[in-house]
């Protein structure tokens, strides 16, 4: 199967607090483009699975959507974007003043095991250290330049106060229009499935991937779950990423497929190879903007 190079034609660059390994920000441009070609009025972003939420934050930071909805099934990610949104200016003080030491790290580890939801800013606030701490923002990776602080970056590197103060801020000054929530990615795809302002992005815990990324991972029968969810949907305006794997081609063999890579521009290289699964109108609106060759 071909896989089709997508130039979006604008970019915005990372707007989210939050590392994401295998984060799609990056695909903000294309759906701002999608906005556009759909003639979206009002539009509501969704995101089932969110995580880092980089594309939504961007569309929402830019005015290229009227709401954003970010849910979670992680009550850690939940606690942390239900903090951004309820609890801003205490979350940006601990951003500001926290200190950046192992003794610190190990304190910021044993809340976010103990999983206490009673108290939602410790709970959000462990999670995001880890996420900023932690070699490439994994959870159950170790702490950047390891316990004796002797690699060539130290548990800092990825801590900038200032930077990551400004991108909180800013999301909280546009907390009226974030809607967070903990559901199961299905609860919320059912919710919004009959919405024609909605474009929901759907990127799901993926095949190969599966426990090594993700807490929540997913199994045989989840996948099958969702895509008897996905079939459902008929008002909204929907695109899904998965990897490549052949129970996932398989269960969305009679919806628009195309394997799929992003670039900006020559030296900006984008994703390996991945699978992109589109509704009929964001289909149309794939084939007539890039050409995208349907998976046969």
């Amino acid at each position: 199967m071909e896989s089709l190079s997508i130039r979006a034609s604008r970019r915005y660059g990372t707007l989210s607090p939050l590392r994401y390994p295998g984060g799609k920000a990056a695909l903000a441009g294309v759906f701002a483009d999608l906005v556009d070609d759909l003639g979206l009025d009002n539009p509501v972003y969704v995101e089932p699975y969110a995580g880092g939420a980089g594309a939504g934050i961007a569309l929402l930071r830019q005015g290229l959507v009227r709401r954003l909805v970010i849910n979670d099934y992680d009550p850690a990610v939940y606690a942390f974007w239900r903090s951004v949104t309820e609890y801003n200016e205490k979350l940006v003080e601990l951003v500001r003043t926290v200190p950046l030491t192992i003794d610190e790290w190990r304190h910021q580890r044993e809340l976010y095991r103990s999983g206490d939801r009673t108290d939602t800013l410790a709970l959000g606030f462990a999670f995001f250290y880890l996420n900023r701490t932690n070699r490439s923002g994994v959870l159950r990776g170790g702490v950047i330049g390891g316990l004796t602080q002797e690699g060539n970056y130290k548990i800092d590197a990825r801590f900038n106060r200032q930077t990551l103060s400004e991108r909180l801020m800013a999301l909280g000054d546009l907390s009226d229009r974030i809607t967070v929530s903990d559901l199961d990615g299905r609860t919320v795809i059912r919710a919004y499935a009959q919405d024609p302002s909605v474009l929901m992005y759907i990127d799901p815990p993926y095949v190969q991937a599966g426990s090594r990324l993700y807490l929540n991972a997913f199994d045989a029968r989840d996948h099958e779950a969702l895509a008897r969810i996905i079939d459902e949907v008929d008002g909204a305006h929907w695109l899904m990423t998965y990897d490549v794997a052949p129970l996932i081609e398989k269960l969305y063999a009679h919806h628009f497929r195309s394997r799929y890579e992003l670039n900006y521009s020559a030296r900006h290289p984008g994703f390996t190879d991945e699978l992109m699964i589109a509704s009929p109108d964001v289909a149309q609106a794939l084939v007539t903007r890039w050409r995208i060759p349907e998976a046969g």
